[in-house]
C-alpha cells in the first residue's frame, strides 16, 4: 500500500477516534445514572405535569410544565435512584427503566441533545454528594461543543430548577466547581432525610403555590387530588420522595414548613394545610409566584390576582422590617437611667488666708454656708 493511502487511513481512523471518545464521555455519565436506576413505570416519569387549582382565573386554569424540559428531565428523574430505594432490602432486583435515558432524535441539534445529557450528569453527581466541575461537564458535552457551553449549561440548569427548585451555583471559582442549591434550607440541601437522594424541594413548592392559591390554607383532600396529577399518591411509595404521606404530613410539618390541622368543628375529622412558620421566613409569596412562572415560561404577573397580592405581601414584609430595626434603633438611644432631677455644684473651698494666731472655725462656718445658701438660689433661678 502506498505510503500516501496508508497516511491518510491513519488520519482517518484517529479522527473517527476522537469523535467516539467525545461521545464515549457523555454515554459514560449515562451509563453511571443507569447503575442507580430502579424500576419506575412511566406514568411515574411524568410526574412533572401538573394543573393549577380551579381559582376563578383563567389565567390559572393550567399549570403545566414545558413540553421539552418535563420529557427530557423526567425521563432523567426516572433513572436516577432515591435514597429511600437505595436503602430498600429489594435493592438487587432493581432493573433498567422502562423509558429510554435519553433518546436522539433525528437531526436533533445540540442545544436540544447537550442540555439533555448534561441535566442527567449534575442529577447524578447531586445524587452522589460530589462535586460538579466544570472540566467534566466539558467532556460531557464533546469539545465541539465548548464554544455553546454557557448556553447549554444555562438550559440545563433552568430545567432541573423547575422540576426541583434547586438553583446551579458556582461554590469554588478557583477550582470551577458547582453545586445544586435548594432554594429552600431543607435538611441536607434539599433532601430532607440524611444519605443520598433527589431533592424534596420542588414538591415543598409546589404545595406552598396550592395552598397560596387556595386562599392560604388548603383542604388535605384539595393537596392530594392536585399531587395525584403529579402521579404522587398517599401510601404508594415514590421513587423520589418515598412514602408521600409521612415526607407531608410529618417530616415537613416537624421542620415546620407546612402547618397540618384539624378542620374546626368537622365531624368526621378533616385536615388542611396552611405554610408553616419556617415557609414564611425562608420565602414569599412572590418567590413562590417566580417559581411556577418558570415552570409555565411566563412572568409572575400573567396571574395577575395573585400577583397583587404577593406584592402586597412583599410591602407588608418591608414595612415589618423597617418597624422592627426602628425598635431596636430606640432601645440603643434611650439612657439606661434617668438623669437627677437636681444636681449642685459642689462647694469651693475657701482660698482667703488667716493669720496662724487667728481662730478661723467661726469664719470658715459662716462662709461655707452663706456660699451654699447663694450657690442654691442661683440653682432654683435657673430652674425657675
Amino acid at each position: 500500500m502506498p505510503r500516501s493511502q496508508k497516511s491518510k487511513l491513519q488520519a482517518a481512523k484517529k479522527r473517527r477516534q476522537a469523535q467516539g471518545e467525545a461521545q464515549g464521555k457523555g454515554a459514560q455519565a449515562t451509563a453511571a445514572v443507569k447503575e442507580e436506576s430502579t424500576s419506575s413505570s412511566s406514568p411515574q416519569s411524568e410526574d412533572t405535569t401538573q394543573s393549577l387549582p380551579q381559582a376563578g382565573s383563567s389565567s390559572t386554569s393550567q399549570w403545566c410544565r414545558r413540553a421539552q424540559a418535563t420529557t427530557i428531565t423526567s425521563t432523567a428523574v426516572s433513572c436516577t435512584r432515591s435514597d429511600e430505594d437505595s436503602n430498600s432490602q429489594d435493592e438487587n432486583k432493581a432493573r433498567p427503566c422502562e423509558a429510554p435515558y435519553y433518546t436522539e432524535s433525528t437531526g436533533e441539534d445540540s442545544l436540544t441533545r447537550n442540555p439533555g445529557l448534561l441535566e442527567q450528569f449534575l442529577l447524578y453527581k447531586y445524587k452522589m454528594k460530589q462535586p460538579i466541575l466544570k472540566e467534566d461537564m466539558l467532556k460531557i458535552i464533546g469539545q465541539n461543543y465548548e464554544d455553546q457551553f454557557p448556553e447549554i449549561l444555562k438550559k440545563a440548569s433552568e430545567r432541573i430548577e423547575i422540576v426541583f427548585a434547586v438553583e446551579l451555583k458556582e461554590i469554588d471559582s478557583t477550582r470551577q466547581s458547582y453545586n445544586l442549591i435548594s432554594k429552600l434550607k431543607l435538611p441536607n440541601n434539599g433532601r430532607v432525610r440524611a444519605g443520598r437522594g433527589l431533592p424534596k424541594t420542588g414538591l415543598l413548592m409546589n404545595i406552598l403555590g396550592m395552598i397560596f392559591m387556595k386562599g392560604n390554607c388548603a383542604a388535605e383532600e384539595d393537596i392530594w387530588k392536585f399531587l395525584g396529577m403529579m402521579r404522587v399518591y398517599a401510601g404508594r411509595k415514590h421513587f423520589i420522595y418515598g412514602e408521600p404521606r409521612k415526607l407531608i404530613t410529618k417530616d415537613l410539618v416537624r421542620l415546620q414548613y407546612l402547618e397540618y390541622r384539624q378542620v374546626a368543628n368537622s365531624d368526621p375529622p378533616r385536615y388542611e394545610f396552611l405554610w408553616g412558620p419556617k415557609a414564611q421566613a425562608e420565602t414569599s409569596k412572590m418567590k413562590v409566584l417566580e417559581f411556577l412562572a418558570k415552570v409555565n415560561d411566563t412572568i409572575p404577573s400573567a396571574f395577575q390576582s395573585y400577583y397583587e397580592e404577593a406584592l402586597q405581601d412583599e410591602e407588608e414584609r418591608v414595612q415589618a422590617r423597617v418597624m422592627v430595626r426602628a425598635g431596636a434603633l430606640a432601645k440603643v438611644n434611650i439612657p439606661s437611667r434617668a438623669m437627677p432631677q437636681h444636681i449642685f455644684p459642689p462647694l469651693v473651698k475657701p482660698e482667703l488666708c488667716y493669720p496662724p494666731d487667728k481662730k478661723i472655725e467661726h469664719h470658715s462656718r459662716d462662709y461655707s454656708i452663706s456660699n451654699v445658701k447663694e450657690s442654691h438660689s442661683k440653682v432654683v433661678r435657673i430652674m425657675e
